[in-house]
C-alpha cells in the first residue's frame, strides 16, 4: 500500500480547522471543525486525537466497524463536555470520517459531510452519505447534484460530532483489491472540485503525493474558500 496525506489552509481562512490522523497501514481519519474563534480547530483536533488514542489502546479487536463507532462516540462526549464547560467553545463540533484497514477489509465510520471515496476501474464511488441539508434535499429530489454544488446552504450540517450529548454514527465495511484507491477528504475539496475533476486527477498519476498536491492546488485555484484536507491510499500488489 502507498499512502499520502496533506492539509492546507486554503486561500481565504485565517486558521486551519481541519485535522487528520495518518497512521499507516491501518488508521486514517479526516475531521473538519466548526465553531467561532478557535473552537473549530479545537473540536477537530480533539476528535482526531481521541479516535487515535482509542484505537491504539485496542489489544484484541473483534469488530472494527463497532470499534471505530465507539471511538467517535467517545470523541463526541469529550467535545460536547468541553463545549459545555468553556464559553468560547460553546456550540463547537466537527465532522469525522475514519477508516481502519484490516488486511484487504476496509472498515469505516462517519459523521458529517467529509467523505470517503472508493476508486475502482476508473470509477469514483462515494461510500459515505453527507449529513447535510443539501444532501437531504438531493435525496428527496428537491434539488439536483449540480444545484447542491452551489446551494447557499450547502454548509449546513444535520449531524456533527460534539454538538449534542448523543450521536448517531454511520459505519460499514467492504473489500478492496490491488489497483483500487481510497480518498478521504473534507468539503474544502469537494465544494471546489467536481467529482469528474477529482476522478481525472486521481487516475492521471500513479504517485499519491502528486495526486494529493494536484487536488489541493486545483481546489485553491478554484477559490480555496475553505481548508482542504485529503488522504489517498493505493492498494498495490
Amino acid at each position: 500500500m502507498l499512502a499520502f496525506a496533506q492539509s492546507d489552509i486554503g486561500m481565504v481562512r485565517k486558521t486551519n480547522e481541519d485535522s487528520y490522523v495518518f497512521l499507516p497501514p491501518h488508521l486514517f481519519v479526516v475531521a473538519d471543525g466548526m465553531g467561532g474563534h478557535v473552537a473549530g480547530e479545537i473540536a477537530s483536533s480533539l476528535g482526531a486525537e481521541t479516535i487515535r488514542s482509542y484505537i491504539e489502546k485496542i489489544t484484541s479487536p473483534s469488530n472494527w466497524d463497532q470499534i471505530l463507532t465507539e471511538a467517535i462516540i467517545q470523541a463526541n462526549t469529550k467535545i460536547y463536555q468541553m463545549s459545555q464547560s468553556k464559553s468560547d467553545c460553546q456550540g463547537m463540533g466537527t465532522t469525522v470520517t475514519a477508516i481502519y484497514l484490516d488486511h484487504s477489509q476496509i472498515h469505516w465510520s462517519h459523521v458529517g459531510d467529509s467523505r470517503l471515496y472508493y476508486i475502482k476501474n476508473n470509477e469514483l464511488q462515494q461510500i459515505t452519505s453527507d449529513h447535510s441539508l443539501v444532501w437531504e434535499l438531493m435525496k428527496n429530489g428537491s434539488i439536483t447534484s449540480e444545484e447542491a454544488q452551489v446551494h447557499p446552504h450547502r454548509n449546513i450540517l444535520t449531524r456533527a460530532v460534539g454538538t449534542s450529548e448523543t450521536i448517531s454514527v454511520d459505519s460499514g465495511s467492504f473489500m478492496w483489491e490491488p489497483g483500487d484507491n481510497l480518498l478521504l477528504c473534507t468539503d474544502g475539496l469537494t465544494n471546489m472540485l467536481s467529482e469528474e475533476t477529482i476522478l481525472s486527477i486521481c487516475i492521471e498519476s500513479s504517485a499519491p503525493q502528486t495526486i494529493i498536491n494536484t487536488l489541493i492546488n486545483q481546489a485553491k485555484q478554484a477559490g480555496g474558500y475553505d481548508n482542504i484536507t485529503a488522504i489517498l491510499l493505493q492498494h498495490r500488489n
